[in-house]
């Protein structure tokens, strides 16, 4: 088929003398001219990608995972807040306190789509529709794999069913999302006749899973581009991680014409997860230019909370969210960073874009420029032979595989320069901790703070936390907790154990510190105050 400009040329050369070679290349250059306009236009045209998230359901298959009542209920209004188009609140039929949970996130009437997912029965499909749902995603396996060990039916029968429960469905709804269960592996002439008898059957949507992400980018792409040029339905696409393709393989379907992605906080999800959001959202937002709507200045509190709620940390490399992504040791990069962010960062996307803070860090790598940087901070200023010596020691620590903190920096400064650095914010006098199997762990803190004397008490999940809480209670300023790791010394019950923590001031500024000792409570109070302490040497 021609494309318009091919066509607009064909129309030309039927007034033009054909014969006339000059005519003929003027005439092929205004052919390659307007193809190139038409091609440009095409590629950069901006489109809306919508956002659908799976935490709720397919991120709570993540073995070991089982978020509570309330903690649903947050993460679907973070979801809602941040943007998300549509939220999969659970599968209603597999539990009362499922169905239970699904119907009091509808009722929180929340600005996206909430969506139950059914097999294809009507007793599912009506335990959404008792949930009040926005929409109900029926899915059928598709692969012979699937099909022939899963539900037992033919061809034929997957079809007859698709058709009678979408039609069911579309009786009582207005939005049904369709999905072939592992699609990529199933016959693709087979699954564009199901995707056309679920489309004329009345589905709004149609999913394609790559339910055990076997298949490639380019397959994907290729599979993608046949269904929206063979199937009259907006496409939506469902990818898990099992060959960490699951990103690429969302971003190749929205390339061939997927109108609307899947994805997961942090990636949680069945085996290796599924397509994580904040990637996802950052590729399309950042480098193809597609408006997602999502809030991304929030992506990194939106993944923190659902860490939290998981247990599952964040590993400090996550694309985007992880806590090194907008940070730097080595000297070169510490160095052109600080004059330009860009030098060592993509540009296109700034920690304050996605709700991160750009952060110095301290190794065998560090250069003058970022030790010189850091120490100013705090009104430091060591002359060219005093930070030559710094430098020399900090490196000297990493190079034994120990972590240096901010606060080991200060107190290197102090020594090679011979100074005393600013009055300690918290002065920590006594601490108390009762615990038991039959207590609520309590800790109870008495210090001085500015000077002041001060008593909180406060409990927590184990007497660790209960003392944390107790010293944050204490301290005047907002501090936020964002690092907390332990090891120990040496093997054994009696062993020394190392602690490393990390806070967050109000301005954003990360400081960390280290305890160590044979108690570990002891040991996690002295390496927060000596954070905490570290945010009053500004």
């Amino acid at each position: 088929m021609l494309n318009f400009a091919e066509m607009a040329c064909f129309f030309l050369c039927l007034k033009i003398s054909l014969n006339n070679s000059h005519t003929n290349k003027v005439v092929w250059l205004l052919a390659r001219i307007l193809r190139g306009i038409v091609i440009f236009s095409d590629s950069s045209a901006k489109k809306d990608v919508t956002v659908f998230d799976t935490t709720l359901r397919d991120g709570e298959q993540t073995p070991g995972i089982a978020f509570t009542f309330e903690q649903k209920l947050q993460i679907a209004r973070q979801l809602s807040d941040i943007g998300v188009h549509a939220i999969e609140a659970g599968f209603p039929a597999s539990s009362k306190a499922e169905k239970e949970t699904v119907s009091a996130i509808k009722k929180l009437d929340l600005e996206t789509t909430i969506c139950g997912l059914a097999r294809s029965v009507k007793a599912d499909v009506g335990a959404c529709l008792d949930c009040d749902v926005d929409m109900v995603h029926v899915f059928i396996p598709t692969s012979d794999i699937q099909r022939e060990n899963t539900i037992n039916k033919s061809r034929e029968e997957v079809l007859a069913i698709t058709s009678e429960i979408i039609g069911y469905i579309r009786e009582h709804t207005d939005k049904c999302m369709f999905s072939a269960m592992d699609a990529t592996r199933t016959d693709w002439d087979y699954l564009i006749e199901v995707f056309r008898t679920a489309a004329d059957a009345g589905a709004t949507i149609i999913n394609v899973p790559d339910t055990v992400g076997v298949i490639s980018p380019s397959g994907m792409k290729t599979l993608i581009g046949r269904i929206h040029r063979d199937v009259n339905c907006p496409i939506d696409v469902h990818c898990h991680n099992d060959f960490g393709l699951a990103v690429a393989n969302t971003i190749a379907a929205v390339e061939a014409g997927a109108s609307q992605v899947q994805v997961t906080v942090n990636g949680l999800g069945e085996r290796a997860g599924n397509a994580d959001l904040a990637q996802t959202t950052m590729i399309l937002e950042a480098i193809y230019r597609i408006n997602t709507g999502i809030k991304k200045e929030r992506l990194v509190e939106t993944s923190r909370l659902v860490s939290r709620f998981s247990g599952i940390a964040i590993p400090p490399t996550q694309p985007i969210v992880g806590e090194n992504v907008f940070s730097h040791e080595s000297g070169i990069h510490s160095h052109g960073v600080m004059k330009n962010a860009a030098t060592f960062e993509p540009g296109i996307m700034t920690p304050e874009m996605v709700g991160h803070r750009r952060r110095l860090t301290l190794g065998k790598h560090v250069g003058r420029h970022a030790v010189n940087q850091m120490l100013s901070e705090v009104h430091i200023v060591p002359g060219e032979t005093q930070l030559d010596a710094i430098v020399e020691k900090v490196k000297a620590i990493a190079n034994k595989g120990k972590r240096v903190t901010d606060a080991d920096l200060y107190e290197i400064a102090q020594t090679v320069m011979e100074i005393e650095l600013s009055h300690k914010m918290l002065d920590l006098m006594d601490i108390a901790i009762m615990t038991g199997n039959h207590m609520i762990p309590t800790a109870s803190v008495k210090a001085m703070v500015n000077g002041k004397e001060h008593i909180f008490s406060a409990v927590g999940n184990g007497p660790v936390d209960a003392a944390l809480k107790a010293i944050f209670g204490i301290v005047p300023a907002r501090v936020q907790l964002k690092e907390f790791n332990i090891e120990a010394i040496a093997g054994g019950s009696d062993a020394m154990c190392h602690v490393t923590i990390a806070v967050e001031d109000e301005q954003g500024k990360i400081y960390d510190a280290s305890g160590s000792g044979d108690d570990i409570v002891l040991s996690s109070v002295e390496a927060l105050v000596n954070a905490i302490n570290l945010t009053s040497r500004k």
